[in-house]
C-alpha cells in the first residue's frame, strides 16, 4: 500500500501509482479535516494540503482522483478524521472553519438535515460545561475543538460525511483522531454510569471505585489516556470505557451504516503504538480481546519517532520489528502496516514489513526523488512477482514471546518494558520467534512452540535444539510457511549502514546500506519433512539463485549469498 497526506496532486503521482502498482492507495479526505478546512484560505496547508479550495470543488476533485486510481486497478481508502475540528464559533469575520461550514455551508441535498441547530451541542465538554478547546496547531489562527463520539448527534454528522465519500468513489476509510479527552458532557456521564452498572454490582462499584450510587453519581473526571504512574483502577476503567465507546462509534458509523451503503467497504483505524506506549498511548490498549480490531480489514499503527532514529553503538537500529510481530499476532495475521516517518531508509522500511507479515510501507511514500521512486518500484514489484511467498502466509517461529496485555489491563506497564527487553534479546540472538498477546495464547497455541516466554520468566532458557544463525547483530531473521504452495520462507532484513551514514539523512541517497556477505543457517526442520531445494531471492536480482545445502539429523545447513537490505530463502518442502 501507499499513503499520502501531501503531494497527491503532484503531476507524477498517478504515474508513480502505475509503476509501483500497490493494491491499496490511502489518499483523500472525507471527515472533519475536509469539512473544517477545504473552504478556508488555509486549504493548501497542513494537515490535508488540499489541491483546490471549496467544498464542492475539492470534493469533485477527489471524486475524479478516485476514478483515475480505479482505472489503475487499485482500491482507494480515504482518510476520515472523526472528531478533531478546526475553527472558531465566532470571530470578527463570523464563524470560521468547521463552524462556518456547519452554520452556513451545510448542503441538505447532499448531507441531509442538520442533526442539531447549534454546532456547540456536538462538542466534548469540560466539567463546567464549556467546550474542550486546544490551540496546538493554530491553523489560520483558529482553535481546535472535539466532537464527542458518545453524542448521537455527532455520530449522525459522521454518517452524513461517510455517505458523501462513498458517493465520491472511495472503497474504504481509515479513521483517525479517536481521542476521547476528559469529556464530561451528559452523554459521557450517562455512558460511563451505564458501563459501570453493566459490568459491576453495586457492592463491587463501591468497594473498587468508591462510588456508592452509580445512577446518581456525577463524575468530576472521565479520563482517556493518562500517565501510568498516576493510574488507578477507576481511571483504567474510564480509559477502558473511552476505548469501548470509540469502538462502538466505529461500529455504528462505519461497520453498520457504512457497509449498509457499500457492503465491501474496507475499514481500518489509525492508531499509535510508538515504543509500545500503553495507558498513555495506543488507542486500543484497554480493549477486551473480543473487540480488538473486530470488523476491520487492516491495522494501521504509527511508530512516531520510536522506530526512525538510530544509535548503532547501543544496538538501536530504528526498527519496528517487535511492533510488527505484535500486530501480526494480535490481529490474527490480517494485514497491517506501520506508519513510519522514514524518508531515508526506504529499502529497509519496506523489508521489515514484508519480512514480518505487514503491508509495506506506510506514510508519505516518497516518489518525487527519482532514486527513491526507482527503489520503491523495484521492491514493490519484487513482492508482486513473488506473491506466493507472502499472501496468507503464516509465521512459524520456534519460540513464542507473550505480550503482557493482561498485566497492562492491571496497570503494570513495567511488564511492557521487560517484554521489550526480552524481544530485543531474542532479535539479537537471531531466535525465530512469534509474538502473541497473553490472553490469546491458549494451551493449543502454546503446544506448537518449543518454548513460551513471558515477563515472569526473567531467566528463561531456550531449548538447545532451536535453529541457529551466524549473522551480524544488525540482521533480523523470521520464518513463515506459505499458504499457496506450502514452502518455508526465511526472511533476512539487514539494518547495517556504512560508517558516517547520517541518523536521519536527506533521503534515500543517505540510506547507504552496508551489504551482508552472507548468513550461516542451521535450521531445525519440521518433523517428517525434508527440503527439495533452496532458492535465494533479493529485490536486486531478477531471478532466483539455487543455493547448495546439506541436511543431517533433521537440520538444514547452508550459507546465504550476500545481500543488501533484504534477502529471502525459499525452502521447498518434501
Amino acid at each position: 500500500m501507499i499513503a499520502h497526506w501531501t503531494d497527491y496532486a503532484h503531476p507524477e503521482y498517478l504515474d508513480f501509482v502505475g509503476e509501483a502498482r500497490p493494491e491499496i492507495v490511502q489518499v483523500g479526505f472525507y471527515g472533519a479535516h475536509f469539512w473544517s478546512l477545504a473552504h478556508t484560505p488555509q486549504y493548501k496547508g497542513y494537515p490535508a494540503h488540499f489541491p483546490i479550495r471549496g467544498l464542492d470543488e475539492c470534493g469533485n476533485w477527489f471524486k475524479d482522483l478516485n476514478a483515475k486510481l480505479h482505472q489503475k486497478n487499485v482500491k482507494v481508502v480515504g482518510h476520515f478524521n472523526v472528531e478533531f475540528l478546526v475553527g472558531d464559533p465566532d470571530s470578527k469575520d463570523g464563524p470560521r472553519g468547521f463552524f462556518k461550514f456547519y452554520r452556513e455551508l451545510w448542503d441538505e441535498k447532499t448531507l441531509g438535515q442538520r442533526p442539531v441547530k447549534d454546532p456547540l451541542d456536538l462538542l466534548q465538554r469540560n466539567a463546567d460545561g464549556s467546550p474542550i478547546v486546544h490551540n496546538s496547531y493554530a491553523i489560520g489562527g483558529m482553535k481546535e475543538y472535539w466532537g464527542c463520539l458518545n453524542n448521537p448527534h455527532w455520530r449522525a454528522v459522521l454518517k452524513a460525511w461517510a455517505k458523501v465519500g462513498i458517493d465520491r468513489g472511495v472503497d474504504g476509510y481509515v479513521g483517525n483522531y479517536y481521542y476521547r479527552h476528559n469529556c464530561l458532557c451528559e452523554h459521557c456521564q450517562a455512558g460511563f454510569r451505564k458501563h459501570l452498572a453493566t459490568n459491576f454490582s453495586a457492592a463491587e462499584t463501591e468497594k473498587q471505585f468508591a462510588v456508592k450510587d452509580v445512577a446518581t453519581h456525577k463524575f468530576t473526571e472521565i479520563v482517556g489516556w493518562h500517565n501510568p504512574k498516576e493510574s488507578t483502577p477507576l481511571r483504567r476503567e474510564m480509559l477502558k470505557f473511552s476505548q469501548i465507546a470509540c469502538k462502538q462509534a466505529i461500529d455504528e458509523v462505519f461497520v453498520q451504516y457504512g457497509r449498509s451503503l457499500k457492503k465491501d467497504l474496507i475499514l481500518a483505524q489509525w492508531n499509535h503504538i510508538g515504543n509500545f506506549n500503553q495507558i498513555n498511548g495506543d488507542e486500543r490498549c484497554m480493549l477486551p480481546k473480543e473487540l480488538w480490531g473486530r470488523g476491520e480489514d487492516y491495522a494501521w499503527y504509527s511508530t512516531g519517532d520510536a522506530a526512525s532514529s538510530t544509535d548503532f553503538a547501543k544496538g538501536h537500529y530504528g526498527e519496528g520489528t517487535l511492533q510488527a510481530r505484535y500486530l501480526r499476532g494480535a490481529f490474527d495475521n490480517k494485514p497491517f502496516t506501520l506508519g513510519k516517518y522514514e524518508n531515508t531508509r526506504i529499502r529497509v522500511a519496506i523489508a521489515e514489513l514484508a519480512a514480518n507479515g505487514g503491508a509495506p510501507m506506510g506514510f508519505y511514500t516518497i516518489f518525487k526523488d527519482p532514486l527513491a521512486r526507482k527503489e520503491i518500484t523495484r521492491y514493490y514489484q519484487f513482492l508482486a512477482k513473488h506473491d506466493a511467498l507472502y499472501r496468507a502466509s503464516r509465521p512459524v517461529g520456534e519460540v513464542l514471546l507473550l505480550f503482557p496485555r493482561t498485566r497492562v489491563h492491571q496497570g503494570d506497564v513495567n511488564a511492557v518494558a521487560i517484554f521489550r527487553d526480552m524481544g530485543k534479546s531474542l532479535l539479537d540472538q537471531h531466535v525465530l520467534f512469534d509474538i502473541l498477546p497473553d490472553d490469546l495464547a491458549t494451551p493449543a497455541v502454546r503446544e506448537r512452540y518449543a518454548a513460551v516466554i513471558d515477563v515472569t520468566q526473567l531467566d528463561a532458557k531456550l531449548p538447545r535444539t532451536i535453529s541457529r544463525f551466524t549473522a551480524l547483530p544488525t540482521v533480523r531473521v523470521s520464518l513463515d510457511r506459505t499458504a499457496l504452495d506450502d514452502a518455508l520462507v526465511l526472511h533476512f532484513v539487514n539494518y547495517a549502514r556504512e560508517n558516517g551514514a547520517p541518523d536521519r539523512g536527506k533521503g534515500i541517497v543517505d540510506e547507504r546500506s552496508l551489504a551482508v556477505k552472507g548468513v550461516g543457517v542451521d535450521l531445525q526442520l519440521p518433523r517428517g519433512k525434508s527440503i527439495a531445494k533452496v532458492e535465494w531471492l533479493t529485490p536486486e536480482q531478477t531471478e532466483p539463485v539455487a543455493v547448495k545445502s546439506l541436511i543431517t539429523d533433521g537440520r538444514l545447513r547452508f550459507t546465504t549469498p550476500a545481500f543488501l537490505a533484504y534477502g529471502v530463502a525459499r525452502l521447498e518442502l518434501r
